[in-house]
């Protein structure tokens, strides 16, 4: 399809990839998330409604918008989830619609969510140990692991891992998960932690350059450089004699800002312009103040002019206060 996008922000680059989180609750408490002491979860009613998720994803692929990936909080736990990822599969011009889970409870949601126009899933997975995953998580293993036999019997593929690296916490499971994804078909990310929310130093504390994890690989394997479908930032290689393919998001030690080609839309219609900035542009007050279709496509167009050029991680660790169950992943 020829690229018609007429989202280009201050910085030339085009943004053509939406992340939108339909609730801000979990069934999870991940350390790096969410903690387990948060309660101020926004109401339902200050979510965006089905009908107003299909207008905002709408008026972005009328600008030129062609992928979209469905988060949260955790999106499974929000009641319409199939409603939701329809309605949205059904807008002509998008071309990609993947979602982000936990996998909880995936076992029961992966069938209907083939059938609901779900392309691909990713899924937050750290450890392979079950205390390990109670400790980093408060929920349990097994429920997550048969959430991943439920999607790969289901026919999604390809089915992304995402794996935090935790200096002290998981470090030492690296070639474990890389195992356990050759043996199940499963392509592999590895994601730098970021300090992002109240646990922004501890995240620092704990923070694994992946080039050293990518260094410790290439002794074992012989890594080709690859690329997968998707149109996150992660840079793949693929282990050599295999298929399987591991990715490195690095947010911290090789950004990606350069290229930066999405945005966040949260669970009450707030646009997020940078994960790692405050920059962002309220949408559910002009859509239930009756908004038309062009006055909402001229106000993501005022939006975009709104992104940064690049986060400010490393200048500023403790700017970001909002927890990332809030932004959506």
């Amino acid at each position: 399809m020829e690229n018609d996008n007429k989202l280009i922000d201050p910085f030339g680059r085009s943004v053509d990839y939406v992340r939108v989180s339909v609730t801000d609750r979990c069934d999870l408490r991940c350390v790096y998330c969410m903690p387990k002491s948060h309660k101020a979860f926004q109401t339902p009613s200050h979510w965006l409604t089905v009908d107003e998720l299909t207008r905002v994803i709408g008026a972005f692929t009328s600008l030129g918008t062609r992928r979209v990936r469905i988060t949260g909080g955790e999106p499974l736990t929000r009641p319409e989830i199939l409603d939701i990822s329809k309605q949205l599969s059904s807008i002509t011009a998008l071309e990609d619609l993947s979602l982000s889970t936990n996998a909880v409870q995936l076992h029961k949601y992966a069938q209907p969510l083939r059938e609901a126009g779900i392309s691909r899933i990713n899924v937050s997975l750290d450890t392979l140990s079950s205390s390990r995953f109670k400790t980093i998580t408060q929920g349990k293993l097994d429920k997550v692991i048969n959430g991943l036999l439920a999607a790969k019997k289901a026919g999604f593929d390809p089915i992304k891992i995402n794996m935090v690296v935790m200096k002290g916490v998981n470090d030492d499971e690296i070639f474990d998960m890389v195992k356990f994804c050759i043996e199940n078909g499963f392509a592999l990310r590895f994601i730098e932690t970021m300090p992002i929310g109240v646990n922004g130093r501890e995240a620092s504390e704990q923070y694994i350059n992946l080039q050293t994890v990518k260094e410790k690989l290439a002794q074992h394997y012989n890594l080709i450089p690859d690329i997968m479908p998707g149109g996150g930032p992660a840079r793949y290689v693929r282990i050599d004699g295999t298929d399987a393919k591991i990715g490195f998001i690095t947010p911290i030690s090789q950004h990606f800002c350069e290229t930066c080609n999405r945005v966040r839309l949260t669970a009450d219609g707030t646009l997020y312009m940078c994960l790692g900035q405050n920059h962002q542009f309220a949408l559910r007050p002009l859509l239930r103040s009756g908004i038309s279709d062009e006055g909402l496509q001229e106000a993501i167009i005022e939006a975009i002019k709104l992104k940064p050029e690049k986060h400010e991680f490393i200048e500023k660790p403790s700017q970001v206060v909002r927890f990332m169950s809030m932004t959506g992943g």
